[in-house]
């Protein structure tokens, strides 16, 4: 498998708690064949929150030998503008043929109206289905410097560092049958989906979660709905099977329904390290994660395969009524590209001097307005990544 998991937070300089304190091998040694990062732009902020991540991304190469080849391709609107549809071929093809892609935000106001199987969104489906990545990882951290831009209280919140693993590509999203019927008894219409997995589908991403809670805190729920549904049956029985292998014997698994997981993650995050579960379920809980950290415009994810490229992009959208004002954040553009370094190209130096630049421009009081603090400097998308460039120079003249 592609993904490195990264060890848990524990303080320090960067925001993975290890600081851009060292010596750049690029003086040491010859810099290794160029990574191939297939880049999509998208929609709104997308192109805006790119140039800063490419800029900040082969800044820190640099300081550690590494280099990229770029190639760009259309996703969402800007693939239905240019080709008629929000997944070309020519796009699956570029990112099939790179080692990680890296994904800006698709969606905007202007494709609101087209039919549902023809809107952006389905681009980013169809692309996740046409590289099998089928884990979502979902990182839910609590930089220091942000504590407070919670909604709940701050020692609720600090030192939350939650990784959600999210199976991503079956489950009820794509379950067959679908569609819509009518009610043989009423006459009235009726919507149906289908939620199901199969054995091997809940093996491997469990195995994933394993893998993540073994670099992590050792501490992996399993969530699901067993008291209801079948599915979250085999899905329990699934998991604790693969959790009996010797090799997992240092994770301490335990099981929670997705209803007191909910509330749990708001009346005592901290309990929580690494979660695994299915597709619907992941997708509401790893978005009420986020937003424990106070702002959803600071966070990156990973949607990740057994041995191709993954996909890396903020978890934030594409914001279209601030696109081309140079108010965007960055920095969940920024740790996207550190999370591609460390999980899918084996860069771990070069997302060391990343997340240890975003931890440095937030000590020094830059904001961008989404998080914007009193006493703080408010700042737009271009000076941000500005400052992002400084602050990796500074790391390196004190290494």
């Amino acid at each position: 498998m592609a993904a490195r998991a990264r060890a848990g937070r524990g303080g320090g300089a960067g925001a993975g708690g290890r600081g851009a304190a060292r010596a750049p091998r690029g003086a040491r040694a010859a810099a290794a064949a160029a990574k191939r990062v297939c880049l999509l732009p998208g929609d709104g902020i997308g192109p805006e929150i790119s140039a800063v991540a490419v800029e900040v991304l082969e800044a820190a190469g640099r300081l550690e030998g590494a280099e990229f080849a770029f190639s760009e391709a259309p996703v969402g609107g800007a693939a239905i503008d240019a080709a008629g549809e929000p997944l070309p071929a020519s796009t699956l093809e570029a990112c099939r043929a790179s080692d990680a892609v890296l994904l800006a935000a698709i969606g905007g106001y202007k494709w609101d109206t087209l039919p549902a199987k023809e809107r952006p969104e389905r681009g980013l489906l169809a692309l996740r289905a046409g590289l099998d990545c089928f884990a979502n990882l979902r990182p839910a951290y609590v930089l220091p410097q942000l504590a407070d831009a919670s909604s709940l209280k701050s020692e609720v919140v600090s030192g939350v560092d939650i990784m959600v693993v999210r199976e991503l590509v079956g489950g009820i999203y794509f379950g067959e049958p679908r569609g819509f019927g009518e009610d043989a008894a009423t006459g009235a219409r009726t919507g149906f989906n289908t939620m199901v997995y199969t054995e091997p589908e809940i093996e491997r991403i469990a195995r994933v979660a394993f893998d993540i809670a073994q670099k992590r805190q050792g501490r992996l729920v399993s969530v699901d709905k067993s008291n209801v549904l079948e599915v979250s049956q085999l899905w329990r029985e699934v998991v604790s099977r693969i959790g009996a292998d010797a090799g997992n014997a240092g994770v301490d698994l335990s099981h929670m329904y997705v209803d007191n997981a909910a509330m749990q993650l708001i009346r005592n995050p901290k309990q929580f390290d690494t979660v695994v579960t299915g597709n619907i379920f992941g997708d509401i809980l790893s978005d009420a994660a986020a937003m424990l950290t106070g702002s959803i415009g600071m966070l990156p994810s990973a949607s990740i395969s057994e041995s191709g490229p993954g996909v890396y992009e903020p978890v934030h959208g594409s914001a279209p009524d601030i696109a081309g004002q140079d108010r965007a954040n960055p920095l969940a553009m920024v740790l996207s590209a550190a999370m591609m370094c460390r999980y899918g190209l084996d860069l771990p130096g070069v997302a060391d001097r990343m997340e240890a630049a975003v931890s440095l421009v937030l000590d020094q009081g830059f904001r961008t307005g989404d998080i914007m603090q009193e006493g703080k400097q408010e700042v737009g998308c271009k000076r941000m990544g500005e400052a992002l460039l400084a602050a990796l120079e500074e790391a390196n003249v004190k290494a």
